[in-house]
C-alpha cells in the first residue's frame, strides 16, 4: 500500500471517529439537560466533557495530519478513573445508591448511550486491528478510555433500573435471609 493511501486510510478514520465522538459527546450534553437526577446530571457532564476532550484531541490531529501527513499519537488523557478504581469504589458504595426519580426516561437515555458507546469500542477495537502501525498506536488509547466509559454507563444504568446489579455486582439477593 503506498503511503498516500495509508494517509487517506488513517485520515478517514479519524474523521469516522470524530462522528463517533460528536454524537456520544451531543447525547450526554442533552440527557445532562434532560435529566432531573442530580447525580445521572453529573455523570452526563462529567462524559460530556470527556467526549469533548476526545474531539478536541481529534481534531488537533486531523489538522495536524492535513498538514504534515502525519499525526503522532499525543497524550490522551481522561478524568475518569479505570475501571478497577471505579470497582473498588462500587464495593464501597453497595447498597446505598437509590434508584433516580425520573427513571424511565433516565433508563432510556442511557440504553442509548451504552449503545453508542459500545458502537464506538467496536470501531476503535477494528482500527487497532485493521490500521498499519502509526494507526495503531494512534487509536490504541481510547481501547481503554471506552471500556471505562461503557463500565460507567453500565453502572449508572444498573442504579437507574434498580435490578440488583451495579457493575454486574449483585447490591442484594432476594433469595438470602
Amino acid at each position: 500500500m503506498s503511503t498516500h493511501a495509508s494517509v487517506q486510510g488513517f485520515e478517514e478514520a479519524v474523521v469516522k471517529a470524530l462522528e463517533y465522538e460528536n454524537h456520544i459527546r451531543d447525547l450526554y450534553r442533552e440527557a445532562c439537560t434532560a435529566s432531573r437526577d442530580p447525580v445521572g446530571r453529573t455523570v452526563f457532564a462529567v462524559l460530556a466533557d470527556e467526549e469533548q476532550g476526545h474531539v478536541d484531541y481529534l481534531e488537533h490531529a486531523l489538522c495536524a495530519l492535513r498538514a504534515t501527513s502525519e499525526a503522532t499519537p499525543g497524550e490522551l488523557t481522561t478524568a475518569l478513573p479505570s475501571r478497577e478504581v471505579i470497582e473498588a469504589g462500587i464495593a464501597r458504595l453497595e447498597g446505598e445508591l437509590a434508584p433516580t426519580p425520573d427513571r424511565e426516561s433516565e433508563e432510556a437515555v442511557l440504553r442509548k448511550a451504552l449503545a453508542a458507546e459500545v458502537e464506538t469500542s467496536r470501531f476503535y477495537h477494528q482500527m487497532v486491528a485493521e490500521l498499519p502501525p502509526a494507526g495503531r498506536a494512534f487509536f490504541t488509547p481510547f481501547l481503554a478510555i471506552e471500556d471505562g466509559h461503557i463500565a460507567i454507563v453500565q453502572a449508572e444504568l444498573d442504579s437507574v433500573t434498580g435490578l440488583g446489579f451495579w457493575f454486574d455486582h449483585r447490591e442484594f439477593d432476594l433469595e438470602t435471609r
